[in-house]
C-alpha cells in the first residue's frame, strides 16, 4: 500500500518551488495512535510529506526521467504540533540539483504559522548505485502521484483558459 500524505498542489513553479496542502482528519487512525488521548499528526508523517512534495518536485525538474528517492534528511525543526482540523502546507523550495542527486528547503504552515522546517536531500538512484540494478519502471513516480501533479496542471490550465 503506498500512502500519500498531501492532498494537492496550490502552486507549482517548475524547476523552483512547490507548495501541497494536507487536511488533517479525525478520521485519519494515525492521529489517534500517536499519542492515545491526545490526537495530533506525527511529526514523522509531516517529514513523509515534505518528502512527497519536494521529490516530486525534483522529479519533474527532470521531466520525471529519474527514479528519486529521499536520501537524507539533513534538518528538521518542529515549533508546534498539528490537530484534527488542521490544514497545513508544505512549502518545498529547490535549491541545487546534479545528475545524481538534488537538494531541497521547506517549512511547513498551519495558518501561515511555521510548524516546522526541513532541509532534504534527494537522489537519482538510477545514477547514483552503480552495479545496483532496478526495474525499468518507474516505480516512485506511480500513477498516483501524477494525478497530483496533473490536478494541479488542469486546475490551472481551466483557470487560465490555456
Amino acid at each position: 500500500m503506498r500512502w500519500i500524505w498531501i492532498d494537492k498542489f496550490l502552486e507549482f513553479k517548475s524547476g523552483e518551488s512547490a507548495v501541497a496542502v494536507k487536511n488533517v482528519t479525525l478520521a485519519e487512525e494515525h492521529v489517534h495512535d500517536y499519542v492515545p488521548g491526545y490526537p495530533i499528526h506525527p511529526e514523522c508523517l509531516m517529514i513523509e510529506g515534505m518528502a512527497q512534495t519536494a521529490g516530486i518536485l525534483v522529479g519533474e525538474a527532470r521531466n520525471f526521467s529519474e527514479k528519486v528517492i529521499l536520501a537524507k534528511v539533513s534538518r528538521a525543526a518542529f515549533f508546534d504540533v498539528v490537530r484534527p482540523g488542521d490544514t497545513i502546507k508544505f512549502h518545498a523550495q529547490l535549491e541545487s540539483i546534479s545528475g545524481e542527486a538534488a537538494g531541497t528547503t521547506g517549512k511547513i504552515t498551519c495558518e501561515d504559522k511555521v510548524v516546522a522546517e526541513i532541509d532534504m536531500m534527494f537522489s537519482h538512484i538510477d545514477r547514483n548505485l552503480a552495479g545496483k540494478r532496478f526495474p525499468e519502471e518507474n516505480f516512485v513516480f506511480t500513477d498516483t502521484f501524477d494525478a497530483l501533479i496533473s490536478g494541479f496542471r488542469n486546475q490551472k490550465a481551466a483557470e487560465t483558459g490555456k
